[in-house]
Parts: structure tokens; C-alpha cells; sequence
């Protein structure tokens, strides 16, 4: 008797007739199409004309979508391609197969009616009774642009380009008016080489205004802060105090020779990357509920650090809508500490236990079980933090952070295999990141309700 399995490829075998018997019954291919035919999808619908062949459902193309980035397929290529190879796919596309040019498509036209979709499958979620807001911890992770590092150009590099450039288009024009054939080379072609010169003079121009516009941007900011800085060293003198350390330079205008911009996507920026080293990046923001890990708040930004991102993040908590209840803490590491967010927060009732320093992870065990120390008598929105963080609820509250948003951000680039962009634009990037935690909160949600 044999003790392996037959085996028979030559049988001719008939599927179930209905794609509904397929999958299992708690695959999570069957939780993305009973979710997505829940949401309101009419933003949708009614963009289409009517013209012409008949198109894919939108609930369709959406749902291929979604799983395909749940399960770590995010070509619109190889999505096509499942639908014929990988039956979860066929369920989900109900045994169609739309080509790649249309699920590409999609994705690019209904990015912005994606953000608002991100928010029902939250509705959703509470509905089921798989998310009721509290606690929210908020971080940040680098998501590499659709975009290489070396097609960057500083304004150091493109100065001296510049001036090469013109000096061969001198050259060519005195070779175009020289009398003597024999002083061109052969094969050349004077004309086309001072046209290709001038187009990329042109460009190098283009690339030259966006980057002085950039550095003017930044010299506003920078201007404020200095005006900010040197008021309130006039006022401490005005009250007989003496400021401490030297007055502020004011800062420089105009470009510096390192501002850069990218070539490929020239909204995306160079970032500092953990592990060491420099990338073209985005910042891509996640506020995550701290019971569910469910994604709450998304949003993609520019800006290397995350000082900035407190308010943004108060002003999508505030647009949520009431049926998931109120936020009550926004936790947040010490790259988002500064007196302006955590008074943004208690404007909005939101305790902030921004971390003031890097947390240690050794604290003596005597410290560790001290009684809390008395409140602090005063309105200033940093020292109450301060106090906050260091009581023993205050301790507890921020170890939530750690566990909560690091691993969304683990799974989506390591079992999600999502590390980079798929399009260009920090709008694109905005959309595909709300698609992305949309996808990741659909698989979160599919394991608490198997729970």
C-alpha cells in the first residue's frame, strides 16, 4: 500500500458551480466583499457616463483593491493577473478579470473619494462593536517615493550645470559661425546639439524657480520664529531680566547649495531613514486606537520631522464623526513635543502625553513605584504634561504607544510588503496611504470579529 497521496493531473475535475463555494467561510477575501457592500459607494457610481461598454463595478475594482494590498499584492499588473491564478481573487472579482490599465486607472481617479471611504469602514467598525475611541497613539514611518534618491538636483549642482551649459552653447555658435569645415567633427550636428543644450537650460531654470520658491517658503518660517525669538528677549529685558545666551542671527535668505529637488517626483523629499542613511521619502502619519490598532487618522506630509503633525491630527479627529465617540488622549513620542502642541491639544480636550525626552528603559524600581508627585499649580500646558507623563497612570498610558502603532506599521511593510509609493504627487501619496490603512483596518477588523 502506498503511503503518499495520488497523484493525478490528468482527471478532468468541475469546480463548484457558484464562486461562492470557493473559499472558505471565514476567508478574509469574503470579510473585504461583505464590508465593501455595506459602504456607501455612490461618490462613485455616479461619476461613471454610461457611455461606451459596460464597465466594472466600482465595488469590484475597490474590492480587488483592498485585498490585493491586505494580502501584499499592489500591482495593478499582478492583481490582473490573480484573477485568474488565486481563487480568493476570483471570488472577489466574481469570476471577471479587470485588465490592469483599469484597476490603474481607479486607483488614480478615486484617491480623494478613498478618504472618505477610509471613515465609513470606521463607522463600520463601530457599528459592529469593534471600535469605540479613547486613547490614540500617533506616530510617524518614512514610505519610500515612487522616486530615486539620484535624480535629485541640488542647487549647488544645478548652478554649475548651468554654467556649463552655456559655455558649450558658446562654443557650438562659434563652430556654427567658423568658415573652416574641418573644425566639426564628424557626425555632428551643431543645431540639434544647441537645441538639446537650451531644453535642458530650460529645465535646469524650472527646476532653479521651484527651488528658490521653496527657500523662500522656508525663510518666511524662519523669519517668524526669529521676530518670535528676539520679541520675547525684548520683553524679558523690558521686565529687567536678563535673556540667557546670545541674541539670534537672523536667517539667511535664498537658497542654500544642498536644497535639492527631485526630478521624478518633485514633491517628495529626501529623509533620514532608520538603520542609518538618506532616502526619497515620504512621512506617513498613523493615529491608531489603542485597544483595536484599528488606523483612525492618516495622513502624508512632507516635512522630515513630525513637529508639525499634532494639528493636522486634531483637525481629523475633530471632522469625525460623534457616532465613534470623543478622543480623549493623544499619545505621541518626544519628535512631536513642543509648548504649541500640547496647547493645541488641550484646546481641542485632548490630554497629550507627548514624551518631553526619550523614555528610559531602565528606571530604578524605587522611582518606578514612588508615590506621584503633587500637581503642579499653573497653566502652562507643557509643565502639567511634564507631571502627567510622570505619574504612575501617566506611565502606563504612554507604554501603550509602543504597542500599539509600531506594529501597524510593522505588519503593513513587512507582512503587507508596502514600503514604497506606487504614484507620484504628495496627493497620490495621500490617497494610496488612506487606501493602504483602509486595507489594513478591513484585515484588523476581520481578525477581532474571529475573535
Amino acid at each position: 500500500m502506498s503511503r503518499f497521496v495520488a497523484v493525478d493531473r490528468e482527471t478532468a475535475y468541475l469546480l463548484p458551480p457558484s464562486v461562492n463555494a470557493w473559499l472558505p467561510a471565514n476567508h478574509l477575501a469574503r470579510f473585504v466583499v461583505e464590508v465593501i457592500e455595506q459602504l456607501d459607494l455612490s461618490a462613485l457610481t455616479r461619476q461613471y457616463g454610461g457611455r461606451g461598454s459596460a464597465a466594472h463595478h466600482p465595488a469590484v475594482l475597490l474590492g480587488l483593491l483592498v485585498y490585493g494590498y491586505a494580502s501584499g499584492v499592489h500591482s495593478s499588473r499582478k492583481i490582473e493577473r490573480a484573477t485568474y491564478d488565486s481563487v480568493a481573487f476570483r471570488f472577489v472579482a466574481a469570476n471577471t478579470h479587470p485588465d490592469h490599465d483599469t484597476l490603474a486607472t481607479f486607483r488614480q481617479r478615486f484617491l480623494k473619494e478613498v478618504e472618505a471611504l477610509f471613515v465609513q469602514v470606521l463607522v463600520l467598525a463601530r457599528e459592529m462593536k469593534l471600535l469605540k475611541l479613547g486613547h490614540i497613539a500617533l506616530d510617524g514611518t518614512k514610505i519610500e517615493a515612487n522616486a530615486s534618491k539620484h535624480k535629485a538636483l541640488s542647487w549647488a549642482h544645478a548652478n554649475k550645470i548651468e554654467a556649463q551649459l552655456r559655455q558649450e552653447v558658446q562654443t557650438l555658435l562659434a563652430l556654427a559661425e567658423s568658415s573652416d569645415p574641418q573644425a566639426l567633427p564628424d557626425g555632428m550636428d551643431v543645431p540639434a546639439e544647441i537645441a538639446r543644450r537650451e531644453d535642458r537650460l530650460s529645465a535646469l531654470a524650472q527646476a532653479k524657480a521651484k527651488i528658490e520658491q521653496r527657500a523662500a517658503e522656508r525663510h518666511q518660517r524662519e523669519q517668524q520664529a526669529f521676530d518670535a525669538k528676539v520679541a520675547k528677549r525684548h520683553a524679558q529685558r523690558d521686565t529687567g531680566k536678563k535673556p540667557r545666551g546670545q541674541d539670534p542671527e537672523p536667517p539667511p535668505a535664498g537658497p542654500k547649495d544642498s536644497d535639492q529637488l527631485n526630478l521624478t517626483d518633485e514633491e517628495s523629499r529626501i529623509m533620514p531613514v532608520s538603520g542609518g542613511g538618506f532616502e526619497q521619502s515620504y512621512n506617513a502619519q498613523a493615529g491608531v486606537d489603542t485597544q483595536t490598532m484599528l488606523v483612525v487618522t492618516a495622513h502624508v506630509t512632507q516635512a522630515c520631522n513630525d513637529k508639525r503633525e499634532i494639528q493636522p491630527t486634531i483637525k481629523t479627529i475633530r471632522a469625525l464623526p460623534e457616532a465613534l465617540g470623543p478622543v480623549q488622549t493623544l499619545i505621541a513620542d518626544n519628535g512631536y513635543c513642543s509648548r504649541a502642541n500640547a496647547q493645541a491639544c488641550s484646546d481641542a480636550d485632548i490630554a497629550p502625553p507627548l514624551a518631553i525626552q526619550r523614555e528610559s528603559h531602565h528606571m530604578p524600581v524605587m522611582e518606578r513605584f514612588a508615590p506621584d508627585a503633587p500637581a503642579p499649580q499653573t497653566t502652562d500646558p507643557l509643565t502639567r504634561m511634564a507631571h502627567q507623563l510622570g505619574t504612575q497612570a501617566g506611565r502606563a498610558l504612554y507604554k501603550l504607544r509602543k504597542q500599539t502603532v509600531e506594529p501597524v506599521f510593522g505588519i503593513i511593510k513587512r507582512v503587507m510588503g508596502w514600503r514604497q509609493m506606487s504614484m507620484r504627487g504628495l496627493d497620490k501619496a495621500n490617497g494610496e496611504w488612506n487606501l493602504v490603512t483602509m486595507a489594513w483596518n478591513i484585515k484588523r477588523m476581520h481578525v477581532l470579529r474571529s475573535a
